[in-house]
């Protein structure tokens, strides 16, 4: 008689096993990870009438994963990417199971033959120096709630941190005296240092003071002292983006984020004639072909470069019509 497989021990094995022990993954990796996984379980107990302790890896065949991803991008809304990034995790479980339970590798490899969806390429999306303004005015600084949001919002849009960073920045990161930086723990918990700019510089020397927390405590906490939540910063920058569009109307046009915020860093430093290479770096990515989508995005370095350009004399020519059967795959 075949035992199933129990797929709350699995789970338990993958996280403690597998990421904790091995892999020595960062939070930010578990926590994205358990998210993937949270989702699934509820999309199962849903579709297949069984409590999450009662799942069985047989239960979660390929057909069953397509559909949740279907589901998190039909009925929650998201992108593509994101779909991709939870069929990664999955895969990654799945590798594990086949490891480890050699009677499912069929079922593992059915799953893991799933592939990731194909997806446009937007033009990254970023703020111009009217809507910053707009947006920096927007928190109610009579308020001690204001005026902690405009300082995140002031040092997001300053230094380009990611929201997990922004988050976990605590009092002692901040570095007010010559050569004032914050420090940040990024992905794959590499540390770094990003400079301050005189602005942000004075509107956080005034937070600290107002702060008044010890060391280890958040540079920017929720109204009980503990660190923020990424949905709590998603929150506060649409609120901000909405109160900001009645003043700057073009904000109305564009979808406000974190990253977006992250993107207007690197745009401004990229306008100004900072080096792919130092931009890499104060955003910490790994690759220098990250920074190759913001190139694309700046219209207005394109249109200095056209008028650099001198124009092209070109002679009329004769028109002929194409071939019967170019013009068919032209039209295709």
């Amino acid at each position: 008689m075949k035992t199933q497989a129990n797929f709350p021990k699995l789970l338990q094995a993958f996280f403690t096993s597998r990421l904790m022990k091995q892999q020595q993954v960062s939070s930010n990796t578990i926590a994205a990870y358990r998210d993937t996984f949270r989702l699934l379980v509820l999309f199962a107990q849903d579709h297949l009438k069984k409590a999450p302790s009662h799942l069985m890896v047989e239960d979660l065949e390929a057909p069953f994963i397509t559909s949740f991803l279907d589901h998190i991008e039909t009925k929650r809304g998201n992108s593509v990417r994101t779909r991709n990034t939870r069929l990664a995790t999955i895969h990654s479980f799945f590798r594990y199971v086949a490891l480890n339970e050699p009677s499912l590798s069929a079922l593992a490899q059915r799953v893991l033959s799933i592939p990731p969806k194909k997806f446009k390429r937007k033009q990254v999306a970023f703020l111009t120096d009217a809507e910053i303004t707009a947006f920096l005015n927007a928190p109610d600084l009579r308020t001690w709630i204001g005026r902690r949001d405009r300082a995140l919002l002031l040092t997001a849009i300053q230094t380009g941190l990611r929201v997990s960073e922004l988050i976990g920045i605590r009092c002692q990161d901040v570095v007010l005296s010559s050569g004032a930086h914050v420090r940040c723990t990024g992905k794959g918990r590499k540390e770094r240092c990003t400079p301050l700019r005189k602005d942000a510089l004075g509107i956080l020397q005034v937070w600290l003071r107002e702060r008044e927390g010890t060391p280890s405590e958040p540079l920017f906490p929720n109204i009980y002292g503990e660190q923020l939540s990424r949905d709590a910063v998603e929150h506060l920058v649409s609120k901000y983006a909405r109160a900001a569009a009645e003043h700057c109307p073009s904000l109305r046009a564009k979808h406000i984020s974190p990253h977006v915020l992250r993107h207007t860093t690197a745009m401004q430093l990229l306008q100004h004639g900072v080096d792919r290479t130092v931009i890499a770096l104060w955003l910490g990515h790994e690759s220098l072909q990250t920074i190759d989508v913001y190139l694309h995005a700046d219209l207005a370095m394109k249109e200095k470069a056209m008028a650099k350009t001198p124009a092209t004399g070109m002679s009329r020519g004769r028109y002929r019509p194409d071939d019967d059967v170019l013009t068919f795959l032209r039209s295709l």
